[in-house]
């Protein structure tokens, strides 16, 4: 049998005395006295991330998941939290809808299939590529003009075909190179540099993207770092990236954000791929825009204005899917056209399922 252990628990554990190594003669000690004999080091309780997943193995749990979860009501106020709601994450590929929203603010203007591709975490497949190439193509621009990190496709069956194929490792396999080509594309329509300079944060198209920021999320970026793509990384609360969403999903017709919703909504195969959560949510769940983003980052938002965004505290993705599902039922979401693939995530042993990673703790027994 397994019992539950709370964050409070696992943190208690590590209090106890511990001897001070520093000799009874030496006259400093960096511990300060804490670690004599008989003094004690008081427990330090987390509130930041909380117990969120747990993973079986062949009938026990063999780990165990943290992290935090926001859900907004349709009028935007919390609806539940678990964990610290106000933590301040990298959103990361989750950032992409508002990057586009930005683009399309300073001008870029793509159907709505080659918008949906901006907002992408790709999996490389042909049309994706394709597309990439013509967002290029309407700006004048080719693949030489990508200034993101080269790689392979994402997805594991294309991968392998480029292998195969002698393809080496291109900016235009690398699941970003849709929000790359958009962000050059934005630059030929604003009349801004299209060098390598376009991945500055004081590159005009950079500034743009970080000053519309808190016009979504209600608050400006905690800090920018560097994506793993190249481009600038902008960090902010988890709520934030919440509200984020939902003034993206209830925007008004006509607006920036609406077209970007509008072209994610519609055309969700372009937004990860056939066998991505991303996509199937999407499709599943008519209206919703949904964006995953790397180390476990995930949020979602319906046209009724309820919203959920979540991070898993050691970035790992099998833990994300069912603690969606977990929030989103919670929430109310109607979840019966999505596909049950979605929330798969099977643990292998000796190539066979022998466990599952779960949704736990507060999120689903509060």
């Amino acid at each position: 049998m397994h019992t539950e252990r709370s964050q409070q628990s696992v943190d208690a554990e590590q209090t106890r005395q511990v001897p001070c190594e520093v000799d009874a003669d030496q006259a400093h000690c960096d511990c300060g006295g804490l670690l004599q004999p008989g003094n004690q080091i008081e427990p330090h309780v987390s509130t930041t991330y909380e117990l969120i997943a747990e993973t079986t193995r062949s009938g026990i749990v063999e780990s165990q998941h943290f992290g935090a979860v926001v859900a907004l009501n349709g009028d935007g106020s919390i609806a539940f939290s678990v964990g610290d709601p106000q933590v301040v994450v990298y959103p990361r590929s989750s950032m992409k809808p508002l990057q586009a929203t930005a683009m399309v603010d300073a001008g870029l203007d793509l159907p709505p299939e080659l918008l949906a591709l901006v907002c992408a975490s790709h999996d490389g497949r042909p049309e994706h590529l394709a597309a990439a190439v013509e967002i290029l193509r309407r700006a004048g621009l080719d693949e030489s003009s990508l200034g993101n990190t080269v790689d392979y496709p994402l997805d594991e069956v294309e991968h392998e075909r480029a292998i195969r194929d002698g393809k080496h490792r291109s900016a235009l396999q690398m699941n970003c190179s849709g929000k790359h080509s958009g962000m050059l594309a934005t630059c030929v329509a604003a009349s801004w540099p299209t060098d390598s300079s376009y991945l500055s944060p004081e590159h005009p198209l950079q500034r743009h993207i970080t000053a519309i920021i808190p016009t979504l999320a209600d608050e400006p970026a905690a800090h920018i770092g560097v994506d793993g793509c190249g481009a600038p990384a902008h960090a902010m609360s988890l709520i934030g990236l919440a509200r984020a969403f939902r003034t993206i999903a209830t925007a008004p017709r006509g607006s920036a954000a609406h077209r970007v919703a509008q072209a994610m909504t519609s055309h969700p195969e372009m937004v990860g791929g056939p066998t991505r959560d991303v996509t199937r949510l999407m499709q599943g769940v008519p209206g919703m825009v949904a964006k995953d983003g790397a180390e476990a980052v995930f949020a979602v938002a319906l046209p009724d204005g309820r919203a959920v965004a979540l991070k898993i505290s050691d970035g790992a993705n099998r833990a994300r899917p069912p603690v969606m599902q977990a929030a989103l039922e919670r929430l109310g979401v109607g979840l019966e056209k999505v596909d049950p693939a979605t929330w798969d995530s099977p643990v292998k042993g000796h190539g066979r399922r022998v466990g599952l990673c779960v949704a736990a703790g507060p999120l689903v027994t509060s």
